[in-house]
């Protein structure tokens, strides 16, 4: 018997600055009419499945057979040997556990527990503070900032490269390498200047990271970098390789999320002035309107790509092995099944089971840090700048065109000096 024709999906268009304008609403549309929605490329015939419900977005999210991280693991032996071979660079900054699966994955994510403990992350909580202060001293007086540029960026970037030991007078070339390394937007991909640009900022971070490795090797000293040099589980160490990509990934992963994080979080309880002064007037809920700013405008808008391991089919979609997949976090956390009144920013929301740093094996590495900067970083803010508010309407603001981070290019905002 043949197969039964499966219904034509609706279109989206899920790229671009009306798109980013209007995302949740899209993919609400989304998750009414098309929950799996399959997308083939023009350009080379390839698909994406994007996953936009909860409890679809929890079941791929647990399930490291099907759907796994490295498109490998999706390929007979004979499709394997045509693939081509991976460029020295490539795979220098991507073999990390994000891209893995057990056992490569779970051996990795051993050695860097190892090294990055959650009492490394509690003895931050003083220098944190510190930086946090430090910034706003620079600008209190002024009384306007681009809270992106001025604040939400310079805090994590400091944090991480002092986390892992960078020398102070690295810290402008280490912030500019990382903003470089972030995954190209649309636009980059088209643009041969900015990839030779993207391509030059990875080989000048490669070759500072060997000078680093070698510095800790001789001389280690109380940073992560060393930690990871000498981290060790059941007799095994990370590679030269490893350790390029660990870096890399901890670099852009712990500033980029809390950035996004910080922007949007103040973003929502600026634009909701109820909830802004129920905050000010109960600081106890501190730590529930974090939870809440991470669901509400997820900071990673779409987990890093899976693949599926198998031919499958959900809500009437087949999905092929090999097809890339995507789960839309920032979807999942509005999911009506799941949050009532999802659109509605709530601090004192309960439970919130948001996906905001994903679950399972890959749960993210660095989200008690994370969620730390951002209870210090908003709790600062507005116990030092009073009366803050927005300096510019909600619709001229603009977001970045990364399709995988959602964060704001620029957040211009006020106060009483």
């Amino acid at each position: 018997m043949p197969n039964p024709v499966l219904p034509a999906q609706p279109t989206f268009n899920l790229f671009g600055p009306k798109f980013r304008a209007e995302a949740y609403a899209v993919y609400a549309q989304m998750r009414e009419v098309a929950p799996v929605y399959r997308r083939v490329h023009r350009q080379d015939g390839r698909a994406t499945c994007f996953f936009t419900r909860y409890e679809d977005a929890v079941a791929v999210l647990r399930d490291h057979r099907r759907f796994v991280k490295d498109v490998r693991n999706c390929l007979t032996p004979e499709e394997r040997a045509q693939l081509p071979p991976e460029p020295e660079l490539i795979r220098l900054l991507s073999h990390h556990m994000l891209n893995l699966d057990p056992p490569d994955h779970t051996r990795l994510r051993a050695l860097v527990n190892k090294a990055f403990t959650a009492r490394m992350v509690e003895q931050l909580s003083d220098r944190i503070q510190q930086l946090a202060d430090r910034l706003l001293d620079r600008v209190q007086a002024r009384g306007t900032m681009d809270l992106i540029q001025d604040f939400a960026f310079p805090l994590p970037i400091s944090v991480i490269a002092e986390l892992l030991g960078i020398p102070a007078r690295d810290r402008n070339r280490f912030r500019a390498w990382s903003s470089a390394l972030v995954s190209p937007s649309a636009d980059s991909q088209r643009n041969a200047q900015k990839l030779a640009r993207s391509r030059q900022s990875m080989e000048d971070f490669i070759h500072y990271l060997g000078q680093i490795l070698e510095e800790r090797r001789h001389q280690p000293q109380d940073d992560l970098i060393t930690s990871l040099v000498q981290a060790e589980e059941a007799g095994d160490v990370l590679s030269q390789e490893e350790l390029y990509s660990m870096i890399l990934l901890l670099t852009v992963v712990g500033h980029e999320t809390t950035v996004n994080l910080i922007g949007n979080g103040m973003l929502a309880l600026l634009s909701h002035p109820s909830q802004l002064a129920l905050l000010q007037e109960a600081p106890t809920l501190l730590p529930g309107a974090v939870e809440e700013m991470l669901r509400y405008d997820c900071p990673v808008e779409r987990a890093p790509m899976r693949y599926a391991a198998e031919d499958l089919e959900m809500h009437g979609v087949r999905v092929r092995r090999g097809d890339a997949i995507s789960v839309v976090l920032g979807s999942a956390n509005r999911d009506p099944a799941i949050f009532p009144q999802p659109d509605r920013f709530d601090i004192t929301r309960s439970p919130n089971r948001h996906l905001a740093f994903g679950l399972g094996i890959h749960y993210c590495l660095g989200a008690a840090l994370a969620r730390l900067e951002g209870r210090i970083a908003v709790e600062t803010l507005l116990r030092r700048l009073p009366n803050l508010r927005l300096a510019a309407p909600v619709e001229s603001l603009r977001w970045r065109t990364n399709p995988i981070m959602r964060g704001l290019q620029r957040l211009p905002v006020r106060w009483d000096t």
